[in-house]
């Protein structure tokens, strides 16, 4: 007998096997398609970064080939540490016949044996940040969910070139600005004497987008909202400064510095934030008022939301919320320094950024102010803005963000009070031009100095200007301020010859009091000259004088006072490479630099920084 035995070979269709994901590729080198089309190029090295409410191109490589009939494929998109699909920040991406715009989808645009390119949609009001991508499969066979690859993770910012995302800014010009010039001026000094030094913002450079998203999110405030950029500029606005919660910079006014570096020191903002990313969030040593604002324009351009820094010459300071500059005096006309909170910086440097405001009446979008120094809270938290520059404009103080406190930098009148006998204060004087001077931006594609004080107030003196105070003054802590006229039958006028004080040199006041009532006044001038900070917070006083002074009716009596100066400063200085240079290689500058004062510069050190060649170096010169 013979046995035969027979084998059979069970043929299971390609169809019927298990879909995986071997690999993907998210085309996502600098020069990529993707990273183009976004706007991203610029960022460095190769990860995926886009721009929201724009499609990107992806490979799968998968198992085996897809069959649309008995296969299903999504994406899944995961940021912060418990994604929620309600609140956006877990998204599931279908695949769809054909995309449609303001949602999530991807649609199979290629095929390839195993390999399918997919086109995927994403919604203009996404959540900005870092996502982490996975591919979830389902084949008759059952299941199967790709590992997370950290190498896959996808950064995700505002979209100015979107017309859907509330970022949209029109103007080709203006992005290339607002969004993508990674280099700066800011300006300091004082109206009469208005300096530039050039910022280095650097949103490109190596790491800083990573940590630019670090300090998000030690912000510990919830990624569901950073899809709101209202909402991302008020945590940016709070993570710059330190006081309240371990921010980027700690602030120091002091003039004492050790420990850390000195605020004229910065160039440019890489070294911050790069710093306080590798200290693991402790605030960097120290800054004011430019250095937060440079900082706050370099996160703001890298997350892809339009921003500029703006100076304010003659910045008051208001702490009560009356929307005015006030200065005490007793009974004798001496200085109440203890109620002289209020003040007046010569300078003071903030931020505009640009977006739509749907949380606001029509018209009020556009530029927004935003100030990053630590100065008053803000629902408990140091922070100001994003505030309408329309609102400001008009008074509309009851508009937020922080609109009074802005108001009052830009337009506030300087008010002198006189208590009387029974404790009560009496309005004495009131300067109506001494705030919001020269507010000054750089301009777009040049280095020149941009006047911006007509988005910030009307005309000074012209009846828009007059009933905008007013209308502000009526919501703040002194809202009868402007309810009855104050007789100012007699009127002072300090001026200075030329362009004013230089440093290091003298001065002298011009002081003109005029009488024009028909009477003739005997009248006391008390006069004071005091050493004050840049911040208006005042050192010490050089001459304090009171004089008896006679007016006739409708006199004018001048007289003069003379006074000194003294100044340290800093200034950027002009580099110039010498021979050829050359990626990778080694190259000489000459840096020229020409002392402005009529003495010897003692302890004088360069500070060194180029964009993409080397971070701060210092050459002590002595």
């Amino acid at each position: 007998m013979v046995d035969i035995k027979m084998a059979f070979l069970h043929y299971i269709p390609v169809s019927e096997l298990l879909l995986t994901v071997r690999s993907i590729d998210l085309m996502k080198t600098k020069m990529g398609l993707n990273r183009l089309e976004h706007h991203t190029d610029r960022y460095y090295g190769d990860d995926l970064i886009i721009r929201r409410g724009n499609t990107f191109m992806m490979w799968l490589d998968l198992s085996r080939p897809y069959y649309p009939n008995t296969d299903r494929l999504h994406l899944e998109l995961k940021t912060g540490s418990l994604p929620t699909v309600a609140k956006g920040t877990h998204v599931i991406i279908p695949l769809v016949e054909e995309l449609e715009d303001d949602r999530w989808e991807a649609k199979i645009v290629k095929r390839d044996g195993n390999r399918i390119k997919l086109s995927v949609n994403s919604q203009p009001t996404a959540m900005i940040g870092r996502y982490q991508l996975t591919v979830a499969t389902h084949s008759p066979k059952g299941k199967a969910t790709s590992t997370h690859d950290p190498g896959n993770d996808i950064r995700m910012l505002f979209n100015p070139w979107c017309e859907d995302d509330t970022v949209y800014m029109d103007d080709e010009d203006e992005k290339n600005e607002y969004v993508l010039n990674d280099v700066g001026r800011l300006y300091y000094g004082t109206e009469k004497q208005i300096g530039a030094r050039t910022w280095n913002y650097g949103q490109f450079d190596e790491g800083i987008l990573d940590a630019c998203l670090y300090v998000l999110e030690k912000s510990v405030t919830p990624p569901s909202g950073w899809g709101d950029p209202v909402n991302v500029v008020r945590v940016i606005s709070a993570m710059i400064n330190s006081p309240d919660d371990c921010g980027v910079v700690e602030g120091n006014w002091s003039g004492k510095y050790v420990g850390g570096t000195s605020p004229t020191a910065w160039s440019g903002s890489v070294d911050i934030l790069k710093k306080y990313q590798k200290d693991g969030g402790i605030p960097v040593r120290y800054g004011q008022c430019w250095v937060f604002s440079g900082v706050t324009t370099t996160v703001l351009r890298c997350l892809g939301i339009p921003s500029r820094s703006v100076s304010n010459f003659n910045s008051a300071h208001d702490t009560d919320v009356s929307l005015t500059t006030d200065v005490y005096f007793n009974e004798n006309l001496e200085s109440i320094d203890h109620l002289n909170t209020d003040s007046i910086w010569n300078f003071h440097v903030w931020n505009d950024c640009w977006m739509a405001r749907p949380d606001l009446p029509p018209g009020h979008g556009g530029w927004q102010a935003v100030d990053s120094t630590p100065q008053e809270t803000s629902q408990g938290t140091f922070r100001c803005g994003p505030a309408s520059i329309t609102a400001i404009r008009n008074g509309q103080v009851f508009l937020k963000h922080d609109s009074p406190f802005i108001f009052a930098e830009v337009n506030s009148d300087k008010i002198y009070w006189q208590r009387n006998l029974d404790g009560t204060f009496t309005q004495i004087h009131s300067e109506k031009n001494a705030v919001g001077h020269c507010i000054s931006t750089k301009a777009v594609g040049s280095d020149e100095r941009n006047d911006i004080t007509h988005l910030y107030k009307h005309p000074e003196g012209t009846e828009e200007e007059r009933i905008a105070v007013e209308t502000a003054s009526r919501y703040g802590s002194k809202p009868d301020t402007y309810s009855s006229p104050i007789a100012e039958d007699i009127s002072i006028e300090v001026t200075m010859d030329g362009e004013g004080p230089r440093m290091g040199g003298d001065a002298e006041l011009n002081i003109v009091m005029r009488n024009a009532s028909s009477l003739p006044r005997t009248i006391n001038l008390h006069s004071q000259v005091a050493v004050m900070y840049y911040t208006g917070v005042l050192k010490a006083t050089v001459k304090k004088d009171e004089k008896p002074v006679e007016l006739l009716a409708n006199e004018g009596e001048p007289m003069n006072i003379l006074y000194y100066t003294s100044v340290t400063f800093s200034q950027t200085v002009l580099c110039i490479p010498v021979g050829e240079a050359v990626v990778g290689k080694k190259m000489a500058a000459e840096i020229f630099f020409t002392n402005p004062l009529p003495r010897t510069l003692k302890g004088v050190v360069f500070h060194v920084e180029g964009l993409g060649l080397q971070s701060v170096r210092q050459i002590a010169v002595g």
